[in-house]
């Protein structure tokens, strides 16, 4: 049953990192949000008021290195090991034993991985856009390295510090722009054409791939100011640093290597995304990996930035589903 929502607060949280800026909205079950790159909490703005109006405690995270949350100097701070703990430490600090946890783009890996590693603390699961892939196979820098062929893929890209921010950063608001429209169903490249996911070996860059002029119907020009402004603000690093940590991830979770997520969970992807279409050998090897799967769908037409792309739909699957969940 909905009820009245109460307005959006905003607030400090201490983590081990320093502080984790969140902003909350509704009183129930505690729902946790998780962000991607290059976003911010902004990117649940559509949810937070759904899921309060539905009966639930929304809150929605600055990931570690974003927003208004603490950016630590060191590369190494932002393992995943850490940004699981920052989830545990929010939860516990809001008052609460346990939470579901939702993730988009990087945020599901993170979402996966708290469930995986805290699983007295975080009750179910939901994934969306980037599909649950256990722990394994080679390192992933060497895995990256060898695709492309004679294009450099964006996460090897990524991975050198100092190099992407010196594409983003003197223009930060028109490179989001563009990487937002080169990943939405309604202005990505058309098929044949260059792929932004790739970077051409010599001194190109990904913003060489991007649309240019257009702009996704997901997205205002008040919208991308917001992501820009933080963006600005804090320049890229802390965002970027989650790729340089790949490796260290890799070592890190030894222990879990092909683990499966037994709690119950979701996922929702984009039928147009290549974060699905890469990975469907992973969505295949649901029934393994993820045993406690409640629900799978693929939003036909849709792209990457799912739950602003298709707010509505989304909304309506992450309300089925948390309703359906034991208490």
């Amino acid at each position: 049953m909905s009820r009245h929502v109460a307005e959006t607060a905003h607030r400090l949280i201490p983590s081990p990192g320093g502080r984790i800026h969140l902003v909350e909205q509704g009183t129930g079950p505690l729902v946790l949000l998780v962000h991607g790159f290059p976003e911010s909490w902004y990117s649940w703005r559509h949810q937070l008021p759904v899921l309060a109006a539905a009966g639930y405690r929304a809150v929605a995270i600055d990931v570690r290195g974003y927003g208004r949350s603490s950016k630590p100097t060191a590369t190494d701070a932002y393992r995943m090991l850490d940004l699981v703990e920052d989830n545990v430490a929010v939860v516990h600090a809001l008052g609460e034993e346990s939470a579901v946890v939702i993730g988009h783009d990087w945020g599901a890996t993170i979402a996966a991985n708290s469930a995986l590693l805290r699983p007295e603390v975080f009750r179910a699961v939901g994934l969306l856009s980037v599909p649950y892939t256990p722990r394994g196979g080679p390192r992933p820098s060497e895995l990256f390295a060898r695709m492309g062929g004679d294009e450099e893929f964006y996460v090897s890209y990524f991975q050198e510090p100092g190099r992407a921010e010196a594409e983003m950063e003197p223009d930060v608001r028109g490179w989001l722009a563009g990487f937002y429209a080169a990943l939405s169903a309604d202005t990505m490249p058309a098929p044949g054409a260059p792929d932004p996911h790739f970077v051409g070996r010599k001194g190109g860059t990904l913003r060489d791939r991007f649309p240019v002029g257009r702009q996704p119907a997901w997205l205002s020009d008040e919208e991308l100011d917001v992501y820009a402004g933080e963006f600005e603000r804090t320049g890229m690093t802390g965002a970027l640093a989650r790729y340089r940590n790949m490796d260290r991830d890799w070592e890190d979770l030894a222990d879990f290597d092909g683990a499966p997520i037994t709690q119950p969970s979701l996922f929702i992807g984009g039928g147009l995304d290549t974060s699905t279409t890469w990975l469907a050998d992973a969505i295949k090897a649901y029934p393994v990996t993820l045993p406690g799967l409640v629900d799978s769908h693929l939003l036909d037409d849709c792209g990457h930035w799912i739950q602003q792309e298709r707010a509505a739909e989304v909304n309506r699957l992450l309300t089925d589903w948390l309703a359906a969940l034991p208490v």
